[in-house]
């Protein structure tokens, strides 16, 4: 008797010493986003948050041709009203959960990057992509809108101006319009995308992470509020790295010429 071939993982999962890479893993669906996907992305990324071994994560798509393309197409023409708000509010707990992640997720973009997959993007720190990404919010030339926060994050990002080209015409830019809307942080040959990316993760997996998970939460509160209360939110902040160890190593480190060891605590 011959056994039934498993189905592959849709997201595969791969530790480089404290760097966590996470890879959505459907490329002959050019790594579209269905609700399996969805779910073992929120799985991971839970998983990553609560393994004090990881400091860093990679998000990125398997094979070369899609970081990911966008949300599964053949799934969402069958659902229902309530099943498309569904729909929805997954994709957006799974951006948020990866927003609010206490460590830095660098997204590596290879390729397109549509719909879902630009917001998929979007809600990660850092986007670093390949010289051959396509970036885009493509949604109304389906009859659609973006469903997993694509609207705020792109006028968070880029502005207005941006997010409306890009969701009222729905055609791609390249990653160098990219760049110089603010969507992506770099560009580089795609040929040296994951060697790039990967020595950012290296470098952020090296800091304190108390300090840059302090970083990310002021960055969270302070772009949802005023400046006062941002103010008062960082100086809270600050004053709260005096109560760790890495702040002791780290200026110790600094006054005596060496490289500091952060331990996390």
């Amino acid at each position: 008797m011959t056994e039934a071939k498993q189905p592959e993982s849709p997201v595969l999962v791969a530790d480089r010493g404290a760097v966590r890479v996470i890879t959505v893993n459907r490329p002959d669906k050019l790594n579209a986003l269905n609700a399996a996907t969805l779910d073992a992305l929120a799985d991971a990324f839970d998983a990553a948050a609560g393994d004090e071994s990881v400091r860093c994560v990679v998000l990125t798509g398997a094979g070369p041709k899609a970081f990911v393309a966008g949300a599964d197409i053949a799934e969402m023409n069958t659902l229902a009203p309530v099943q498309g708000r569904d729909f929805s509010l997954r994709g957006q707990r799974l951006m948020r959960r990866i927003e609010t992640l206490p460590k830095p997720v660098v997204a590596m973009v290879n390729g397109f990057a549509l719909g879902g997959g630009l917001e998929l993007a979007m809600c990660c720190h850092l986007r670093i992509a390949g010289d051959n990404a396509k970036l885009g919010q493509p949604e109304v030339n389906l009859g659609l809108i973006p469903g997993f926060g694509g609207t705020q994050r792109l006028l968070r990002l880029a502005g207005r101006a941006a997010t409306l080209e890009l969701c009222l015409l729905g055609a791609p830019v390249d990653a160098q319009r990219a760049r110089e809307l603010g969507i992506v942080n770099r560009v580089v040959a795609a040929a040296e995308l994951e060697e790039e990316t990967m020595k950012i993760a290296a470098q952020l997996a090296d800091s304190a992470p108390l300090a840059l998970r302090g970083v990310l939460d002021c960055v969270n509160v302070g772009g949802e509020c005023g400046i006062e209360e941002g103010l008062q939110y960082e100086t809270a902040q600050f004053g709260l790295m005096f109560s760790t160890g890495d702040m002791r190593e780290g200026t110790t480190a600094f006054l005596e010429r060496r490289k500091p060891a952060f331990q996390g605590h």
